[in-house]
């Protein structure tokens, strides 16, 4: 007898900006609705066995999805996007969430999001947060400079250096076929993407210290970063928290 999964996906015509977008997405569980963004270069499926937990479908609609550029979400047919660089902005990637929230018509949905997903629960949690009713940053912090290089995207240099630069990210006490999984997924976005999303991750994303006007009575906001990632070391996260 055939075994599969509990989560379905789909997808969805967003208008973001005046461009419509078919985003997909995927989803499980049942109860408070949970939002999940992805990391830079990537796509949802890095949520899967998230997604497959039975306690947490027990308590929550997660909706791991895809962002425009990105795993099965294509490129807008409605511009020429092929005409100009990907580049990632802080304005963009905001109304996506936002945009799906609506849609799928949530209420108050709780945010989750890694790196460049890490990142945009501060900022949503700043400018908007009336929308969600928590917050989670994984890998947050108010600013990280330095990473937006030609290197991410320059024809001899493969995807396969940038999924090794990841697997560097990781605990080597983490289970080594999650962490092989996680690579191979990295290995596969399109090679301007990594380096459009860096964008946000080291440039427009920059709070400084208006961190400090963020109001945890309007959002809660809960921020877990790993020990092994030096892109943005727990140092980063706790200033950020001790700034809220």
């Amino acid at each position: 007898m055939a075994r599969f999964d509990a989560a379905t996906g789909r997808y969805v015509h967003l208008e973001i900006a005046d461009v419509e977008y078919r985003v997909y997405f995927e989803e499980n569980g049942a109860g408070i609705p949970l939002l999940l963004q992805h990391t830079a270069g990537a796509d949802a499926r890095q949520w899967r066995h998230v997604l497959e937990n039975p306690q947490l479908a027990a308590h929550y609609r997660m909706i791991a999805y895809d962002l425009p550029y990105h795993g099965k979400s294509l490129p807008p047919l409605g511009i020429a996007w092929w005409k100009e660089e990907y580049r990632l902005t802080k304005e963009f990637l905001m109304r996506v969430p936002l945009a799906l929230s609506q849609a799928l018509e949530l209420e108050r949905p709780v945010y989750m999001g890694s790196s460049i997903g890490g990142h945009l629960a501060l900022d949503l949690a700043l400018q908007h947060p009336d929308e969600f009713r928590a917050v989670i940053g994984l890998e947050a912090a108010a600013a990280t400079p330095g990473g937006y290089l030609d290197i991410w995207n320059h024809p001899r240099v493969s995807n396969a250096f940038k999924a090794s630069v990841m697997y560097g990210l990781m605990s080597p006490t983490s289970p080594e076929a999650f962490r092989r999984e996680t690579a191979w997924g990295y290995s596969q976005g399109a090679p301007p993407v990594f380096k459009g999303d860096l964008y946000y991750h080291d440039v427009d994303h920059a709070m400084g210290e208006t961190a400090k006007q963020i109001d945890t009575s309007k959002v809660a906001v809960y921020l877990l970063t790993g020990e092994y990632d030096w892109s943005t070391p727990p140092v980063l996260s706790q200033a950020v928290a001790e700034q809220i």
